[in-house]
């Protein structure tokens, strides 16, 4: 079969013609970012949850979704990367029990780079663009974000807010500011863009597609690039497996504290 789909005036046709497109509505927000948004609603947010290791390999949901507990643990549904963490906690309580504190405490941070993480998308009105838009921020600063929000949730359609990022590594923080004199703080077109994102509720439907997800094969691959020993889960993969890391994206490394106990 010809990978050639059309030919002459119908390659032409197809060449010119608007193509439906699909754009995202995340918003890069790395540090030293200060958003100007208006939050419709104290409900615009979801968790999900994710593997990846900040700067080696990027952030990823595993295709078929692990099953979990109201406390967010795993029951059903092990990813490739849970059950690596499972048997590198495992070795961490041998290597207690055996007397090698020092040498178990390595090894749990191991197995917490591999086990998945919570992560929360939060939505707004970007008085930038007029449009939803929706950035993706670790629990720590989630809870800050949605504390704010709570504080000021009965005069939402009244206040528009900065959401701000600063410091770096774990020391990331988010902060989610009242605007108090729209009249002074913003621009004629940021206090339209105000109005207009008000006129209706935030569309879930933008989150979808935001989150990469990765078959059992690419979870296996990004192990291996990890640092994993895969012959320990009894997998193998072809030479290509240890190819050099993907690029790095800007999601924030979860540090040990940085619990989940957010509530919507």
């Amino acid at each position: 079969m010809s990978q050639f789909t059309k030919r002459g005036s119908a390659a032409v046709e197809s060449a010119t013609a608007e193509k439906d497109a699909t754009t995202s509505l995340h918003v890069p927000f790395p540090s030293g970012t200060t958003l100007k948004v208006r939050i419709k609603s104290a409900e615009d947010s979801a968790e999900y949850y994710a593997h990846g290791i900040f700067g080696k390999v990027n952030t990823f949901v595993p295709k078929v979704p692990a099953e979990r507990n109201a406390k967010g643990y795993v029951t059903a549904n092990h990813s490739v990367w849970d059950r690596a963490a499972d048997l590198l906690y495992a070795d961490a309580k041998a290597a207690k029990d055996g007397g090698d504190e020092k040498g178990a405490e390595e090894i749990r941070k191991q197995a917490y780079l591999l086990k998945s993480k919570a992560r929360y998308l939060v939505g707004f009105g970007n008085l930038e663009t007029g449009e939803d838009g929706f950035v993706d921020l670790t629990p720590k600063q989630a809870k800050g974000v949605f504390a704010a929000i709570n504080k000021y949730a009965k005069r939402l359609d009244k206040i528009a807010f900065e959401l701000t990022k600063s410091g770096s590594s774990t020391d990331t923080a988010v902060t989610l500011s009242p605007i108090i004199d729209m009249d002074e703080d913003l621009t004629d077109v940021e206090r339209e863009n105000f109005a207009k994102t008000g006129e209706s509720p935030f569309d879930f439907a933008a989150f979808e597609g935001f989150l990469f997800e990765a078959d059992e094969a690419e979870q296996t691959k990004n192990l291996v690039i990890a640092g994993f020993d895969i012959a320990r889960l009894g997998l193998s993969i072809g030479a290509a497996a240890a190819s050099s890391a993907p690029a790095t994206d800007e999601s924030a490394p979860i540090s040990d504290t940085d619990a989940p106990p957010v509530n919507f």
